[in-house]
């Protein structure tokens, strides 16, 4: 752990020696052959073999599945990446993903269940090795929805058919949290969480968006609409964009983007359930359709995330381009403390902990838009 106890102590004014990796951040020498770069990219690298994939703090062996991959995939010839198992087409990216994840692959989740075995000195390797033998591929899924295999890269388990459930392997296995203490627990002792007064679980209000960046109030209402806050969950029908051009998914979600807004608020720019709104800010616009429920408290809208932008997504007739996604009205706000490095579950890690995507602290203003669209 480079900050032990917590404690920063800042090499810049003198508090300690600046070492890499230890009191700063390390310092690696990356080479980069930039005209090789493309024919790499279509390529699957040999640190696969030589470092092996890490993820939750496990390490897999993949050997075996390169040697699957270049017969399945093919190798490349020539070139800087000449051997190495083929990733130029999508079905090989596909493949590629599916043979070295554990999830998928049930030889790689019970090699990860006996490392954690010996680190933990837990019975865990059971709980995949039943599906030892299985490997999912790219024809499987698309035959038909396929269940996926225990895998230490999660927490939950699927062992026996069961569905499922975050942390079972924790509570059931006694496999220790990835945390300081190997327990779930609710005090920070960095020095920056108490900085920010945050080393316990604490509310914080919205960002003012409209002292930081000037947008509208919220609550106006005006010739261009009304300004209300604009939140974008985890999407209700999938995860990120899976499946969305799915018949029952597309019958679920309205066939295209919506946003969600009260009743209340609907009423105060004549918007009905299923008319097209526009939103717009600073950072861009979004065209869908209204879902108006009693449900949404007024003043708060929400745009569910990773709604497909392929799917029935009209021109704009605030831009004149197409209307955008869930993203398009938000702003990447980055928080210090998600920035945090070399202490235990404190540890930067990408798409982990952050910096996260905001999701909180945006407005818009939304109005009733012509209901005749283009594309």
């Amino acid at each position: 752990m480079a900050t032990p106890h917590g404690r920063v102590a800042d090499w810049a004014k003198g508090e300690c020696e600046p070492i890499p990796g230890v009191t700063m951040p390390k310092l690696v020498t990356v080479e980069r052959d930039y005209p090789a770069v493309a024919a790499k990219m279509g390529a699957l690298g040999p640190l696969v073999e030589t470092l092996g994939a890490t993820t939750k703090g496990v390490t897999f062996h993949p050997d075996r599945e390169v040697t699957y991959l270049r017969e399945k995939n093919g190798a490349v010839r020539g070139g800087p990446a000449d051997g190495r198992p083929s990733l130029r087409r999508d079905v090989h990216a596909c493949e590629a993903i599916l043979t070295l994840s554990g999830t998928t692959n049930g030889r790689l989740a019970t090699e990860g269940f006996r490392t954690l075995e010996r680190r933990t000195g837990t019975r865990l390797a059971d709980l995949a090795a039943e599906h030892e033998g299985t490997q999912i591929t790219f024809a499987d899924t698309q035959a038909r929805p396929v269940p996926v295999i225990t895998s230490p890269e999660w927490s939950g388990s699927e062992s026996g058919g069961r569905r499922y459930s975050p942390f079972t392997v924790n509570v059931e296995r006694l496999k220790p949290w990835h945390t300081l203490t190997g327990r779930q627990h609710f005090y920070l002792d960095h020095d920056w969480m108490a900085e920010l007064g945050e080393q316990l679980p604490t509310f914080r209000p919205p960002l003012n968006m409209t002292a930081l960046f000037d947008e509208p109030r919220l609550g106006e209402t005006g010739e261009l609409g009304l300004t209300v806050r604009y939140l974008t969950p985890h999407n209700k029908w999938s995860i990120h964009s899976e499946y969305q051009d799915n018949l029952f998914m597309l019958s679920l979600s309205r066939g295209g983007p919506v946003i969600w807004m009260s009743g209340v608020d609907a009423a105060k720019i004549g918007v009905r359930d299923n008319d097209w709104i526009e939103a717009v800010n600073r950072n861009g616009v979004v065209v869908a359709r209204a879902i108006v429920s009693h449900r949404m408290p007024e003043g708060t809208v929400y745009m569910y995330h990773a709604q497909d932008r392929l799917i029935d997504v009209p021109i704009a007739e605030t831009s004149g381009h197409r209307g955008g996604i869930h993203n398009s009205l938000t702003r990447l706000l980055i928080k210090p403390s998600h920035l945090i490095g070399g202490y235990a579950q404190l540890s930067f890690a990408f798409n982990y902990l952050g910096p996260t995507g905001n999701q909180r602290d945006e407005v818009t203003v939304i109005r009733r838009r012509s209901q005749e669209v283009t594309y």
